[in-house]
């Protein structure tokens, strides 16, 4: 509803050209793209350990099968 459009990002990138600098302004995106990587690392671990431990429980809970009896019976006749 209330997304960023081109004149904003235009905007911000003018901004923090003035702030960085051009020469400085390849490694703060670098930067930025490492961190986002890494956030993004760090959720699919956190998720993944999650549907891991969900997994687990229900595995878990599940009741232990039934064991045929009728072959014991047989055996016993």
């Amino acid at each position: 509803m209330f997304g960023i459009g081109t004149t904003e990002l235009i905007v911000i990138f003018l901004i923090l050209l003035l702030v960085v600098g051009g020469k400085k302004l390849p490694e703060v995106f670098k930067g930025l793209g490492k961190g986002i990587n890494e956030f993004n690392k760090a959720k699919n671990g956190v998720k993944d350990a999650i549907d891991s431990e969900l997994k687990d429980s229900e595995l878990a809970a599940k009741p232990a099968p039934l064991e045929d009896d009728t072959k014991d019976k047989d055996a016993k006749l």
